[in-house]
C-alpha cells in the first residue's frame, strides 16, 4: 500500500503540472482586458505602468513560472509563516487579486470558513442520511419505505437548488418567519445566543444542500446494496447460520460501499469550490461567490487559484478513494 501511495503521489505531479499549464493558458488567452473596468480618464502612459505593474507585459512562459514559483513556494511559506509566528517569505512577491489588490491566499482564507460551515456540514449530513437510506431501502425493497425514499430522492435531485432555496425562503422566512433570509457573514460565535443565530441562518442553505447531496447518494448506496443482496457469497453467509445483522453490515455493506466511496470521495472537492446557485440565493459570501465575481470581474489570477486548488483537491480525494478500496476489500492489493 505505501508503494502503491508514493507511485500516484509522484504519477500526481507531472499531471497537476499539466493541468496547471491548461488552466493557466486557457485563461491568460481568453479574450479580456483587466484594464478594461478602469475609467476612461486614465491616461495611456498610466495604464501602461500599470500593466507593467501587474506583470502583463512578461512573455507568458515567464508569467506562468513565476504563478507556479508563487503558488507552490511563496504561499505555503507565508501559510507556515502565519502558523507558527514567524515570516518565511519576507520580501517575496505574492500571487495578488487584480480586482482587490490583495493577495489570493488571503482572500480565499477569508471566504473558505464561510464555505465550510454551510457546504461542507451539508455535505456531511447529506451522507450520514443517505447511507441509512440506502441500506434500508435495499433490504426493504419496495416497501413503504423505499417507496418514501425514492419519491423523496427523486424530487431532491430532479428538483434545482435555486427553486428548492427560493421556496424554502418564501414558506420560511416570508410567511412563517422562522429562519432569516440572507445569511449574515459578519457574524462571530462568541455566546450560546449568537450559535443559536448562526444555527438559525444555516438551516436553509444546509437542508437544501443536504437534500440534493443525500439524494443521490442514497440511489448509489441502494443499488450497489440490491446487486450484493442476490450474490452467492450472501447466501452462502446465511446457510453457515450468520445472523441476518452480521451477514448485512459486515458483508454485503463493505462490498457495497466500493463504488459509493468513488461517489462520496469525488464530491468532497465540491466542498471547497462552494455551491454557487445556493450561495448566491441565500447571500452565503463563500467560495462559490468569489469565484463568479472573479470571472465577471476578469480576474484571471483569482480564477486561476481557484481552479487548480479544485483540480488538487480531484486528484488528491481520487487518491484517498483509491486508497479505501483496498481497506474495504480484502481481495484488492496494490503491493
Amino acid at each position: 500500500m505505501f508503494n502503491y501511495t508514493l507511485r500516484r503521489l509522484l504519477l500526481a505531479i507531472p499531471t497537476l503540472l499539466f493541468i496547471s499549464l491548461v488552466i493557466f493558458l486557457l485563461l491568460d488567452l481568453a479574450p479580456g482586458d483587466p484594464m478594461a473596468q478602469m475609467p476612461l480618464t486614465i491616461p495611456p502612459e498610466v495604464r501602461d505602468k500599470m500593466r507593467e505593474a501587474l506583470g502583463l507585459n512578461e512573455p507568458i512562459y515567464v508569467r506562468y513560472g513565476l504563478w507556479l514559483y508563487q503558488f507552490f513556494w511563496v504561499e505555503p511559506l507565508h501559510i507556515l509563516g502565519n502558523l507558527t509566528g514567524h515570516e518565511f517569505a519576507a520580501g517575496q512577491q505574492r500571487i495578488l487579486s487584480w480586482q482587490s489588490r490583495s493577495p489570493v491566499a488571503d482572500v480565499i482564507a477569508q471566504r473558505l470558513p464561510q464555505t465550510l460551515w454551510v457546504v461542507g456540514l451539508s455535505y456531511v449530513v447529506g451522507v450520514l442520511l443517505a447511507l441509512p437510506i440506502g441500506i434500508i431501502s435495499a433490504y426493504r425493497q419496495y416497501s413503504w419505505f423505499d417507496q418514501i425514499g425514492t419519491f423523496v430522492s427523486m424530487i431532491g435531485y430532479s428538483v434545482p437548488t435555486f427553486f428548492t432555496g427560493v421556496l424554502m425562503i418564501v414558506i420560511f422566512s416570508v410567511y412563517l418567519g422562522w429562519f432569516p433570509s440572507i445569511y449574515d457573514t459578519t457574524l462571530h460565535v462568541n455566546s450560546w445566543d449568537t450559535f443559536l443565530l448562526q444555527a438559525r441562518q444555516m438551516a436553509m442553505p444546509v437542508f437544501v444542500l443536504a437534500l440534493y447531496n443525500a439524494s443521490q447518494i442514497s440511489r448509489f448506496m441502494r443499488a450497489s446494496m440490491l446487486d450484493n443482496l442476490n450474490q452467492d457469497y450472501v447466501r452462502t453467509a446465511r446457510a453457515k447460520g450468520l445472523s441476518e445483522k452480521t451477514v448485512v453490515l459486515t458483508h454485503v455493506l463493505r462490498n457495497s460501499l466500493i463504488p459509493v466511496i468513488t461517489v462520496i470521495a469525488l464530491g468532497v472537492p465540491t466542498i471547497f469550490g462552494g455551491a454557487i446557485i445556493t450561495e448566491q440565493v441565500f447571500k452565503v459570501n463563500g467560495l462559490g461567490q468569489l469565484l463568479i465575481t472573479a470571472i465577471y470581474a476578469n480576474d484571471i489570477p483569482m480564477v486561476q487559484t481557484l481552479t487548480f486548488i479544485f483540480a488538487v483537491l480531484i486528484v488528491l480525494f481520487n487518491l484517498i478513494a483509491d486508497i479505501l478500496y483496498g481497506i474495504l476489500d480484502p481481495r484488492i492489493r496494490y503491493d
